[in-house]
């Protein structure tokens, strides 16, 4: 049975059961401060188990993909290495929200392993949990009532609470769960040891497949434990493990699920897969796992870069990089090269990569240029450090090599012992934990348990039409971050708009109890909307006015609706492979990102422009209904990759034939309220992605304005009607003079450098050069150095100089000497000469160079230098 069809078995199953199938989540999570990406199937749903919204169904299945790079069982360096972690996975699961329990979850899950997939029930074990004394929880006996239906009691096996109670986080929803386990030996161990022995014990064959997780609880700040006001089931069960299983193979790697990509790495590279634990196999591992996770969370919207998710997404990449360029013998890009055959491989389950395959593959391409390029460079920087060391590389050194150039602690140590070095692993450690100390530091957030001030059924956004409402505090709760402490508050009703989809949260104030209190920022945290305030009141239960800073608001508004027209301007300008892939809306400018593959002509920004403001002119009005998602694609609707729909959307439409966008954002009444629209600059900011900032309104007449009195202030400066011939006019004479002033210079230090070379003294046979010297610039030293070389044989010389204050030095080291001597001009800059002048420095092994702060210490460099002979 192939991946697919397991998959599609699942689910078919679950819909059979009255289950509404639901569609994956984008992997990227855009509204939970608490997670970066999915890492677990019930990581979409958890406003439903915390009671912030309703669950559209009572009954849910799906398969989610999910994304983990850390914590147990899941770092980073360790995928590849074993054959059953990954880094991304898919995560198979039904869902009770307040509707059947315990009795149904178990006796459906017994149904599908033996009864559709015809698992061996010999081969199966489950487990419950005993309780926990110190907790006050009791043995799961309605557990294992039920499955004493199922299966012989001495394979229901009681698990303790780190392996059968199962917790979202250090708070939040919790609950007892059962976990099945298949025993994959051979039929000779399994008769040799019995398989609950193996259980939970780490065996690679004895394996955990399904797990049903029961919803009771509600873990608070403080330890404790809440009774939740209604029961869930949460199971996941790991897709790529199951199929492992169902096929009878002995590694995740040995699926159809990884097989082809496998296939294809071997006729890109020419080398074979041989199952082993050599790097050249674990090579093949990485690679046909990391392509997975690379290119689901671009399709997603995630960009790689160098802060936060972005960063997650670099390190995966760069790690395959490594592995096929150290270990496969590939100098060139290969990744994107996998990408058709991941696309095609999950068009029917996740069909936004192979709608996005070309854009995709572009970014991983350049990615891949790039750190292969920093990778050579890595190589150099190696050289540089073997040359300095004498037998050990120390451990800040091997970290900057993994850190700045991506070289794995093993990379360094092969190429430190083919140097006959040494690396101090132990203070590499240190580096690495240090590095992520301050990493955990920088990103936690001590939240406390929610105040609940008012029980109120729901929340309410009305924001859309109110800016001013009455209303009362629902709960609020005390955070701390970086040191600094502030409130979030729950409003039972709320005019303030929570960031999302680009566009920032609104600022106000609350009004309660004669005291104005100033809301500093709105954000959603899933659908829960959160006020932030530095400070609030003793008593909150009383009546609230909630006021939205208005100016904020309708400026942030112009330029919502100026970006809808924008980006369906560069689609008629550029053409239709344009897609958004980043905005940023507020009040004081409108961010775009947008995929396209080369930088903008003038031409092109100026036809954009002239669209949006004819658009403008012709103060077209701006349609917002909600409607059922499929009547909303049906229309012409313009989704975003990466965003999560629901069953109803918002529709934005600024005439039909124009744009039709899905949206949750603000927008004006009518298209002319914007007033005018310009464009202030236009980037590259990733592979294949372009970026424009422009300005609407005010901003753009104060824009428009700055600009005119520079242009009059230039004028009148250059005493000139056309101050643009006058500029051409001192630019080249400015060329003019530089190339003089250059051709003297060249002269002045020819000349000079004649005078020194008849001012060098023999010692030990050396012609030794040490003075001082004047000159304008480190340039200008380094070209003295150039002028000099031919005149001297057999030398060392040593030239100083000051400019603009500060220290400068050359050394410079004939080829013979330095071979016949042992002398190394960039390790005498770093050795000697930089402690000395508080700077630093480098260079080639006859040449180098070095500038630092200590001007008064130039006499002992020559000195120093002189003292080496």
């Amino acid at each position: 049975m192939t991946a697919s069809a397991i998959r599609q078995q699942f689910l078919d199953f679950f819909q059979s059961k009255g289950h509404t199938i639901v569609p994956s989540a984008p992997i990227v999570v855009k509204n939970d401060p608490t997670l970066l990406f999915i890492n677990s199937g019930m990581a979409p749903f958890k406003d439903y188990f915390l009671g912030n919204k309703p669950a559209p169904h009572k009954r849910i299945a799906d398969t989610q993909k999910c994304l983990r790079v850390s914590g147990k069982h899941n770092d980073l360096e360790e995928v590849g290495v074993d054959t059953y972690h990954h880094t991304m996975f898919e995560m198979l699961g039904n869902w009770s929200f307040g509707d059947y329990f315990k009795k149904e979850a178990i006796a459906w899950s017994w149904e599908l392993l033996t009864e559709v997939y015809k698992l061996d029930k010999d081969r199966l074990y489950v487990t419950v949990f005993e309780g926990d004394e110190k907790e006050g929880l009791p043995f799961d006996e309605e557990a294992y009532n039920e499955w004493k239906n199922y299966i012989a009691e001495d394979r229901i096996l009681r698990g303790n609470k780190k392996d059968n109670f199962w917790e979202m986080g250090d708070t939040g929803p919790c609950g007892p769960c059962s976990e099945i386990h298949v025993d994959c030996r051979p039929d000779t161990e399994r008769a040799q040891t019995a398989g609950a022995s193996l259980v939970n014990a780490d065996h690679p064959q004895v394996i955990e497949i399904w797990n049903n997780v029961f919803m009771q609880f509600n873990r608070l700040k403080d330890g404790s434990l809440q009774t939740l006001p209604s029961q869930h089931v949460d199971t996941g069960m790991g897709f790529e493990r199951l199929v492992r299983v169902l096929q009878g193979k002995q590694s995740n790697y040995d699926t159809d699920v990884f097989s082809g990509t496998i296939a294809a790495i071997e006729t890109i590279t020419g080398r074979k897969y041989d199952y082993s634990d050599s790097k050249e196999a674990i090579a093949f591992r990485v690679l046909s796992d990391h392509i997975r996770a690379i290119a689901f969370t671009i399709a997603d919207g995630q960009l790689p870069s160098n802060t936060g998710a972005g960063y997650v997404i670099r390190r995966i990449l760069r790690r395959a990089v490594r592995y096929y360029y150290s270990y496969l013998d590939y100098k060139q890009p290969l990744l994107h090269q996998l990408l058709p055959v991941i696309a095609t491989q999950f068009e029917t389950a996740f069909p936004e990569l192979k709608k996005q395959e070309d854009f995709v593959g572009r970014v991983i391409r350049e990615e891949e240029e790039a750190f292969l390029r920093t990778l050579e460079k890595g190589l150099k920087k190696m050289d540089e450090i073997i040359r300095q060391s004498d037998a050990t590389i120390n451990g800040k050194e091997a970290f900057e090599l993994y850190d700045t150039y991506g070289f794995p602690i093993d990379l360094t140590r092969l190429i430190a012992s083919e140097n006959k070095l040494s690396v101090d692993e132990a203070a590499f450690e240190s580096e690495m934990k240090q590095q992520k100390d301050r990493s955990r530091a920088a990103t936690a957030i001590d939240t406390e348990d929610w105040v609940i001030v008012n029980e109120v059924p729901k929340t309410n956004f009305i924001g859309y039409d109110d800016l001013l409402v009455e209303t009362k505090v629902a709960r609020y709760r005390k955070v701390k971050a970086k040191g600094k402490e502030q409130f979030q508050i729950v409003l039972e009703t709320t005019p303030f708009y929570a960031e999302s989809g680009g566009q920032v949260g609104d600022k106000g104030q609350l009004i309660m109890n004669n005291e104005q209190l100033a809301i500093t920022d709105t954000k959603k945290e899933n659908d829960l909307i959160i006020h932030f305030a530095d400070t609030i009141p003793e008593d909150m239960s009383g009546p609230v006015t909630a006021k939205v800073d208005w100016e904020q608001r309708i400026a942030t508004t112009y330029n919502h609706t100026a970006t809808h027209l924008m980006h369906a301007a560069l689609r008629q300008v550029l053409g239709t492979h344009v897609a958004q892939k980043g905005s940023l809306v507020n009040p004081e400018v409108l961010r775009f990102d947008f995929s396209h593959f080369s930088k903008m002509s003038e031409e092109e920004i100026r036809k954009v422009e002239q669209l949006v403001n004819e658009k403008i002119r012709e103060n077209i009005p701006v349609v917002i209904r909600e409607l059922p998602k499929e009547e909303a694609m049906k229309l012409g609707a313009m989704a975003l990759f990466g965003e999560k729909y629901g069953d109803t959307v918002r529709v934005v439409t600024i005439d039909p034939n124009y744009s039709i966008e899905l949206c949750g954002g603000t927008h004006v009444g009518h298209t002319g309220m914007i007033g005018v629209f310009t464009i202030t600059s236009e980037s590259a900011v990733a592979a294949g992605v372009r970026r424009i900032e422009a300005l609407t309104g005010g901003a753009a007449m104060r824009y428009f304005t700055d600009r005119l009195n520079q242009h009059k202030q230039i004028a009148e400066l250059l005493k000139a009607k056309d101050p643009f011939k006058a500029i051409e006019k001192l630019l080249e004479d400015k060329n003019s003079l530089e190339k003089k002033l250059e051709a003297l210079e060249n002269k002045e230090l020819a000349q000079l450098a004649k005078t020194l070379a008849a001012q060098t003294v023999a010692i030990n046979e050396v012609h030794f050069l040490g003075l001082p010297v004047e000159v304008s610039s480190a340039e200008a030293l380094r070209k003295l150095g150039a002028q000099l070389k031919p005149l001297l044989s057999h030398y060392l010389v040593v030239l100083t100089a000051v400019t603009e204050g500060k220290a400068q030095v050359l050394v410079m080291v004939d080829d013979a000497l330095a071979a016949a001597k042992d002398l190394d001009a960039s390790k005498i800059i770093k050795q000697h000469i930089a402690p000395l002048i508080k700077g630093g420095g480098g260079g080639q092994k006859t040449m180098a160079t070095a500038g630092g702060q200590e001007a008064g210490q130039l006499h002992q460099v020559i000195e120093v230098v002189k003292g080496l002979l």
